[in-house]
């Protein structure tokens, strides 16, 4: 019986290596990953049937990463596994078709659990966050409040600028002219109200988009 094949994304390479020797007697590990542009570029010739991903990675982050895979490969299940026990960011992962959310600071074997029954069409959600709920924990977090009013895009272009990028830069990366970036930027602004770049990489901070 074939193994399912995972590809792994995080930033942090010593953290790669860990999950890949966890995972491998079981699953088939058929790439790695440091940043979400990079993944969202390879994820369709390698076919994978999950994507382990952190939310926190440069050029593209997480949510992002996974909506736009999720977009592609609507079959294609997502485990995020970062340090971010915000509810609200594990909301927005679900909403944007996560299948799993695990914390680093969980046992290990919960990441095996997690991929498992993913694998099999269930979710997962750490212990760790759901102590005392009851019902349909995945719906609960689904109906949070969404704490993003952006587009895809937006966020996307928001990430970059966060990172310190120039707006011609942004460009660069997400292929556009630097005039659409800049219509993206001061829609931003106009839509949450903000006015100079020093807020705007503030929310960005402050809403998880940028890199942890």
């Amino acid at each position: 019986m074939q193994r399912p094949r995972i590809i792994l994304a995080d930033d942090h390479t010593l953290l790669l290596d860990a999950l890949k020797n966890l995972i491998e007697p079981e699953f088939e590990v058929v790439g790695t990953f440091n940043d979400g542009k990079a993944l969202v570029e390879a994820v369709p010739r390698l076919n994978p049937n999950v994507v382990v991903l952190d939310i926190g990675m440069p050029t593209m982050n997480g949510l992002n990463a996974g909506q736009r895979l999720k977009q592609m490969m609507p079959m294609l299940k997502l485990v995020y596994l970062t340090m971010n026990h915000d509810p609200d960011v594990a909301g927005e992962a679900f909403r944007l078709g996560a299948s799993a959310f695990v914390l680093k600071n969980s046992a290990a074997t919960e990441l095996l659990e997690a991929i498992r029954k993913v694998v099999r069409g269930g979710y997962y959600v750490t212990p760790l966050m759901t102590k005392g709920m009851e019902g349909s924990v995945v719906q609960y977090f689904k109906q949070r409040k969404a704490k993003y009013p952006l587009t895809l895009r937006q966020k996307e272009v928001l990430q970059l600028l966060a990172e310190g990028r120039s707006m011609k830069e942004v460009a660069f990366v997400l292929n556009v002219s630097a005039r659409t970036v800049a219509f993206h930027k001061y829609t931003m602004m106009e839509h949450l109200h903000i006015r100079s770049n020093a807020e705007l990489i503030e929310y960005a901070l402050r809403s998880s988009l940028a890199v942890a």
